[in-house]
């Protein structure tokens, strides 16, 4: 007998560790009451989890050891009027499954919903609603942090240009930003002098620019669809950038820019239904644009100041209104070892079969010049007058001003049909 109650109590002691072990891991239920949940954070130990049960938390909220900060349905953090509501100045910590609002207004202190300080080394954001604030997520300095899957909505107040991003990258190297769906603020994502970025997956809209890149070198952007924004991608000052699989539909002025943007991948991307320019390419050298569908802009490609050394080929132009604007005086082959591209206007025959054209394809001829002078021309383009100057051209190549041109245009469009943009979430 004395032996069996040794046992008992021995197994008694041991569940009694267990259960506590548990308790730590699974962490305590917080009570949307006031301080109880900074209370809670400061008491819960590294590893540890904070779940704040449904109703509304008092924010400003500062989480300065590694743990997860989570909640039921309905559990809302709601800012203290000045400031950011969450503030991650730790490795290692996580944030989910919350409704986090009511940021501060300092754009020069970037008031977020969640403010990742370079101290927030590996953070995650995930699958959060961050509603109305100036910014939704801050990523200041923090490498490799992780924000996905989450809801935000910026502000819609003050004009465009004053609202805050929905996520802001800053000096964050290997951080992630995939599969959120950001809407109103000023840019989507804006990234900032940070290196080895993932942006995928992400749906932007009614914002100025869905992603609006600076200094980002080495970064990957893939997947993403932005719809009804001032400007789809922006990618800007950055080398050996991978631009693929992006979608940009009904975008106002630019689908894509590429300013400064040399050594790049342009691969795979379909840009639709633009007002102004598919693609605008400004002093951008050394880039490779492939497999991309640029369909129905007023311009397919605006190719200006010197971009040099591009390699574009295996790309359609589908019923763009002017497939190219270059504005120079040289010549510039777009095809590369035999393959040139897709155009919808040009008229041509294939006798041998091979799938291109016998005839090239040149988009910046005199009269493309007069049409851009003068855009009521366009009404004279059926008229003798005109077949016989490019008839002209055709017989003395001396009489073209330089510009593009492409030797072996493709007979039939090579890229597949636009993808529809991603339902609404919101």
């Amino acid at each position: 007998m004395h032996r069996f109650g040794l046992m008992v109590g021995i197994l008694s002691v041991s569940c009694a560790v267990i259960v506590s072990d548990a308790s730590a891991v699974s962490g305590a239920s917080v009570p949307a009451k006031p301080g109880a949940a900074q209370a809670a954070i400061d008491k819960a130990p590294n590893g540890g989890v904070v779940f704040l049960e449904t109703g509304d938390h008092a924010g400003c909220l500062t989480i300065d050891h590694p743990i997860t900060l989570t909640g039921a349905e309905g559990a809302l953090v709601s800012g203290c009027g000045h400031g950011s509501v969450v503030k991650v100045a730790a490795a290692d910590v996580t944030v989910r499954g919350l409704t986090i609002t009511g940021s501060g207004s300092s754009a020069e202190h970037r008031d977020s919903g969640v403010r990742l300080a370079p101290t927030a080394r590996r953070a995650v954001v995930d699958s959060n609603r961050i509603i109305g604030n100036l910014v939704g997520v801050d990523i200041h300095g923090a490498p490799d942090a992780v924000v996905i899957g989450n809801v935000i909505e910026g502000r819609r107040g003050h004009r465009m240009n004053d609202r805050g991003n929905g996520v802001y990258v800053w000096n964050a190297p290997g951080s992630r930003v995939e599969n959120n769906d950001i809407r109103w603020g000023r840019d989507g994502i804006f990234v900032n002098t940070s290196t080895r970025n993932v942006f995928a997956g992400n749906h932007l809209r009614d914002l100025r620019f869905a992603v609006h890149s600076m200094y980002a070198n080495d970064s990957d952007f893939r997947a993403n669809v932005s719809t009804g924004n001032h400007l789809g991608y922006a990618i800007m000052f950055s080398k050996r950038v991978t631009i693929r699989d992006n979608v940009s539909d009904h975008d106002r002025d630019h689908g894509l820019m590429l300013n400064y943007t040399n050594d790049s991948m342009v691969i795979g991307n379909q840009i639709t239904a633009t007002a102004g320019k598919c693609v605008f390419i400004y002093n951008a050298h050394k880039n490779r644009l492939t497999g991309n569908r640029f369909q129905g802009c007023a311009i397919g490609i605006h190719f200006t100041a010197g971009s040099e050394r591009n390699s574009i080929f295996g790309n359609d132009f589908i019923a763009n209104r002017e497939q190219v604007k270059y504005v120079g005086s040289r010549e510039i082959e777009w095809s590369t070892n035999g393959r040139g591209n897709f155009w919808s206007d040009h008229v041509a025959y294939d006798l041998d079969g091979d799938g291109l054209a016998e005839t090239v394809y040149r988009p910046n001829d005199v009269i493309d010049r007069v049409l851009w002078k003068q855009p009521l021309a366009k009404l004279l383009l059926g008229s003798p007058a005109i077949q016989l100057v490019r008839w002209s051209q055709s017989l003395f190549p001396a009489f073209y001003p330089g510009g593009v041109i492409d030797s072996h245009p493709l007979m039939k469009p090579e890229v597949r049909s636009p993808t529809p943009p991603q339902g609404n979430k919101l």
